[in-house]
């Protein structure tokens, strides 16, 4: 699979999370990049969020370059590296999924609400 940026805004907005082979990847193309080690647990958190963020709008945008899969698998990534970093388990997720679903609902309907109720 070959990656290609989308260079939406969000895409280019420093500093940024990435994956941890990314700045191999910068330097074997003889390019360089600055790192820094995110030590606590909140700022890690404070920039999966943001990336996650960055991700989605990148997942928007994945139908014209169709990569969907790619940007899911993104999202993916770091849905796992959250539930990971507050310890909990994907089961556990399930868990508050399938309960929201019971009150809520899905999205199966493809219900498009058209104006704030009021």
């Amino acid at each position: 699979m070959n990656f290609e940026p989308t260079n939406i805004p969000i895409e280019n907005e420093y500093p940024k999370l990435v994956r941890d082979n990314i700045p191999e990847i910068i330097k074997s193309k003889n390019k360089v990049a600055g790192t820094r080690v995110l030590e606590s647990e909140e700022e890690y958190l404070k920039f999966l969020l943001k990336k996650i963020i960055e991700e989605a709008h990148e997942l928007e945008h994945s139908v014209e370059a169709g990569n969907i899969q790619e940007e899911l698998a993104d999202v993916l990534e770091l849905i796992h590296t959250i539930i990971k970093l507050k310890k909990w388990t994907v089961e556990d997720i399930v868990n508050v999924q399938k309960d929201k679903r019971k009150k809520n609902g899905g999205f199966e309907k493809r219900l498009l609400m058209l104006n704030k109720p009021q």
